[in-house]
């Protein structure tokens, strides 16, 4: 049985985490193999987050809160498999609580006298979280997430209560603040997986994918291979920024700088598209009535010679000189060309060089990071580049706040019930209602998840009351406590750290702590056991029905609906609008990155979305580069060309712009039309004087293959 004031000294927690770390060091030996190396991750976190959930319980026995169980429950709500997430999750868990207290304070006793008004307010703070939280989409957004959770964890209990509102807040504060320092100093301080070791793996395979999909381009591969890599690619660059939010925290001398990352993604995602660009117009070369020059053949093979280069210095002068190979010959082609099939050599040539540039500037920036260089690689660069974009996070405000909507309806149903019901557990129930709201809500079908969460409950409260009533009565000292706690805890803990069994676990390990009475003493309560135990499966109930019916978008229609935002950008940039070059591209990997998992989960067959969204991203490229080289041709030399130019231009633009606009259908006949328009341009600006001709030219055969898949074209029409 516990006492109230325990005479355990820490040191007996501090051995037991030094036998842990030893145990978790035994089996960090064996990570040579990957099954062992995941299954030993997953048990080396479980102690240590279990060390830290014990630290952080003694702690607050000995601090004397009211609720020392809500100590733990933050350590298994904060840990993470690094010691950088943990980290940052811990200091938006503070943030966030801090915040969620504060509004708490704010509106509880601003409307004691209304407690229907009140609860509405509650969840409408919630619901603003929730929007904020699903628009951010960064680990910042845990922020809002926990701002809202505390607001329901604090407030609803609070509405009959509101003189006790400001003592309860603070006492959670506290409570919280214990759980998340243990957490971050366990994790940080013994045996600590870095962050930054995941980050430069993750960043290795990513640059092994994009290899791969640049020597898929060269050498003409098509088919389902290639949309592997442009999907694996796609997802890899998701997956590096998952990563990189975390990197400041990371307990490291030197992290990667931020320009370093962005330069990196701004490359890898132009890379996505380029590989497509290129062989489609090795295809159309090879295959047509057209031949590849000698020096351009040449230069493929020294492509070849490069790729399979090992050594770093012989790569980096390898592609200088390649790079200055390919601009020779796009140079002298592009000066003699007659033929369409010149203009495609010559802008295959320019293309080539772009893609060297490209893979040659990811192994420097891969160079720079592995030396732990704090500032970016030189100005010197191939590319035509600016001021690092980075990564573009896709934004829909009307979609996050349709899933906060829901959740604020379904919140105001179940206080509805609760008040007029008079249901003395209601408040509790409610709360647990916000909680899964707010915790589940970012995703388009959070029933699952609250589902698997529930059934991690069921094992949680089975344990629990094998823990109230047969064994704790039995324990006398916190050693003994930590012991017969240590089998559950570690069980649900390494079932924590595999993502397919996160929320099952996460129900375990938030239910026992509260549900078996780990407070300052020992005090069994069947009656107020069994009354949690029904507002808990109420509200997660509830919970389920209310967001299937109120906040799950149909996956099929969250599809659809990134394809029309897709379409309507394309149009904006036709018309000179949207945004520039590097952010449209990586808004585009971005949303091409979000289908992905849909498209798995759609009961519909899909299988040229992806090809449509790259489509429309090679179409909104070459159309918002266009618009603004024939601006710039019209400023410079319009009185030259009459204006002809320009206005064949624009109409051309226009036309490509209706095409994308909303309630048209295609026709074939508007694509044949779309092609003649362009090879009318093509002839006007190959016969004008314009300074800016081969330029033009390239835009316009991009843009022609940007329509239309190569095979559909009929280049030997060009003159």
């Amino acid at each position: 049985m516990r006492t109230e004031h325990p005479s355990n000294r820490l040191f007996a927690v501090t051995g037991i985490a030094i036998r842990i770390a030893a145990i978790g060091h035994a089996w960090s030996l064996q990570s040579r193999f990957p099954a062992l190396r995941t299954d030993a991750d997953a048990l080396l976190f479980s102690a240590k987050s279990f060390a830290a959930a014990m630290l952080a319980y003694y702690i607050a026995l000995r601090a004397g809160v009211p609720k020392p169980s809500w100590a733990i429950v933050t350590v298994y709500i904060v840990s993470q498999n690094s010691a950088g997430a943990s980290l940052s999750r811990g200091v938006y868990r503070f943030a966030g609580t801090v915040v969620g207290a504060v509004a708490t304070v704010a509106i509880i006793p601003s409307f004691v006298n209304d407690p229907i008004v009140c609860s509405m307010v509650l969840a409408g703070w919630i619901g603003l979280c929730l929007t904020l939280s699903l628009l951010d989409r960064t680990a910042r957004a845990y922020a809002f997430v926990l701002s809202g959770y505390t607001a329901s964890l604090i407030g609803f209990p609070g509405v009959f209560n509101p003189a006790a509102i400001f003592d309860t807040a603070s006492v959670r504060v506290q409570e919280i603040s214990i759980g998340i320092l243990c957490a971050v100093l366990v994790h940080r301080f013994v045996l600590p997986k870095r962050m930054t070791g995941q980050f430069t793996a993750k960043l290795s395979a990513t640059l092994r994918d994009a290899r791969r999909l640049a020597g898929d381009a060269l050498r003409g591969n098509s088919g389902q291979e290639t949309r592997r890599d442009r999907d694996r690619l796609a997802g890899d660059l998701l997956a590096l920024q998952g990563l990189a939010g975390h990197l400041p925290y990371d307990p490291v001398p030197v992290t990667p700088s931020l320009e370093t990352l962005q330069l990196i993604h701004d490359r890898l995602a132009r890379l996505l598209p380029l590989a497509t660009e290129v062989e489609e117009r090795i295809h159309a070369l090879r295959t047509g009535n057209h031949s590849l020059p000698d020096d351009l053949t040449a230069l493929l093979g020294g492509l070849d010679c490069w790729f399979a280069a090992a050594d770093a210095v012989g790569r980096d002068a390898g592609a200088i000189q390649l790079i200055h190979r390919a601009r020779t010959v796009r140079t002298r082609i592009a000066a003699d060309a007659v033929t369409v099939g010149d203009r495609l050599a010559a802008n295959l040539a320019g293309h080539l060089a772009e893609m060297i540039g490209l893979l040659h500037e990811c192994d420097r920036l891969e160079r720079s990071l592995a030396r732990a260089a704090a500032r970016p690689p030189d100005s010197a660069s191939h590319l035509r580049s600016g001021r690092a974009t980075g990564y573009v996070y896709h934004r829909d405000p009307w979609m996050a706040a349709r899933s906060a909507l829901g959740a604020v309806v379904g919140i105001v149903i179940g206080c509805a019930f609760w008040i007029w019901s008079a249901w003395p557990e209601g408040g509790l129930a409610v709360s647990i209602l916000g909680v899964c709201c707010a915790l589940f809500g970012n995703v388009d079908t959070p029933a699952p998840n609250v589902v698997k969460y529930m059934a991690g409950s069921v094992v949680g409260v089975a344990v629990s009351l094998v823990y109230s009533f047969v064994v704790l009565p039995r324990v006398t000292d916190f050693a003994g406590l930590v012991a017969v706690l240590a089998p559950a805890f570690l069980v649900a803990g390494s079932l924590q750290a595999r993502p397919p069994t996160a929320f099952m676990a996460l129900g375990i390990t938030l239910t026992i702590p509260i549900l078996s009475g780990l407070g300052a003493t020992y005090a069994s309560d069947f009656a107020g056991s069994l009354n949690s135990i029904v507002a808990l499966f109420a509200a997660t109930g509830f919970a389920v029905v209310s967001m299937s019916l109120f906040q799950t978008i149909p996956v099929d229609a969250a599809i659809g609906r990134l394809l029309r935002l897709n379409r309507q950008d394309v149009r904006r940039r036709a018309l000179g609008g949207g945004p520039d070059e590097a952010h449209w591209t990586s808004l585009m990997i971005d949303r091409t990155a979000l289908l992905l998992p849909r498209l798995r989960l759609s009961g519909t067959s899909h299988p040229d979305v992806l090809d449509d969204t790259l489509h429309h991203l090679r179409v909104g490229h070459a159309a918002g580069r266009l618009h603004q080289a024939i601006r710039q041709v019209d400023a410079d030399d319009g009185a030259d060309n009459d204006g002809r130019i320009g206005n064949d231009g624009f109409e051309l633009l226009t036309a490509i712009a209706l095409r994308f606009g909303p309630g048209y259908r295609a026709e074939p006949s508007d694509a044949i039309a779309l092609h003649r328009r362009i090879e009318t341009l093509m002839a006007r600006i190959a016969e004008s004087p314009t300074v800016d001709r081969v330029r033009l030219l390239d835009l316009l055969i991009d843009l022609r293959f940007a329509l239309g898949p190569s095979g559909a074209m009929n280049w030997e029409n060009d003159r």
